[in-house]
């Protein structure tokens, strides 16, 4: 894996005790970061994911958030200004599914969706902003998904909410670029993690005849993008979604 040097950022993970956020927050910590991961509402994930990075202690923070609610992130953030000097980077990886067709949707499965996945990174992203516009610096990284751009049956939500996420980063790039903040995207495909651990072998055979690369990328391979986007030499990258999916 390239070595990056992280030492003395300040990195915020939404999602970041299980699964890719999980990775990501762990990478970012054996680079020397500096990292405030978040959970929704996990606690025993969050404690066995506290547990296992004991060794960087002193570096890693654990936080309980709805990023969903805007006051709770806005509480958060002011919270954080008093603790660190500067916010570096921010990775808003937080997201949820609640699939069902579109004639049969719920209003909650679909405000529910909108709300996590795409809510919450404009109200993560604007106080992230807010903090990184007086140095002049920042990483903002969202975590999407090629259902933006594919489309599944019964993700009319999802696909929704990423795509708006993809967007909202390009406008983002265009607003504060002459800050030298960058905002960029990473689309990961089928990752192995517990989602696709669970589903019948079948299903996992067929979908890997649908990746170029016929198998399921890792949470660290994603992690590894996210790192690249968000160290200082990655400065001319901004506005663009890096795919992460094995060639689907």
């Amino acid at each position: 894996m390239i070595s990056y040097d992280f030492s003395g950022q300040n990195i915020v993970v939404t999602g970041g005790t299980r699964g890719i956020g999980r990775a990501i927050a762990e990478a970012f910590l054996a680079a020397g970061g500096r990292v405030v991961a978040i959970y929704a509402g996990n606690r025993q994930a969050a404690e066995a994911f506290t547990d296992h990075n004991r060794q960087f202690a002193d570096r890693l923070t654990i936080r309980q958030l709805d990023v969903s609610d805007y006051e709770a992130v806005a509480d958060f953030y002011q919270k954080l200004e008093t603790e660190i000097e500067q916010l570096h980077v921010l990775v808003s990886n937080a997201g949820i599914r609640r699939d069902n067709v579109v004639g049969m949707m719920t209003r909650d499965e679909w405000q529910s969706v909108l709300d996590t996945n795409l809510t919450s990174l404009y109200a993560m992203s604007k106080f992230a902003v807010q903090q990184m516009l007086g140095h002049r610096y920042g990483r903002i990284i969202a975590i999407t998904s090629p259902s933006g751009q594919l489309g599944f049956p019964g993700q009319a939500n999802y696909a929704a909410s990423k795509a708006g996420q993809v967007a909202f980063i390009k406008s983002l790039a265009r607003e504060v670029g002459r800050k030298k903040i960058t905002a960029n995207c990473v689309s990961p495909g089928f990752i192995d993690t517990d989602f696709i651990a669970s589903l019948p072998e079948e299903q996992r055979k067929a979908y890997r005849q649908n990746i170029a690369l016929r198998r399921f990328g890792t949470p660290e391979e994603v992690a590894a993008c996210v790192l690249f986007l968000a160290c200082e030499q990655a400065a001319y990258v901004t506005g663009s979604t890096l795919q992460v999916t094995g060639g689907i």
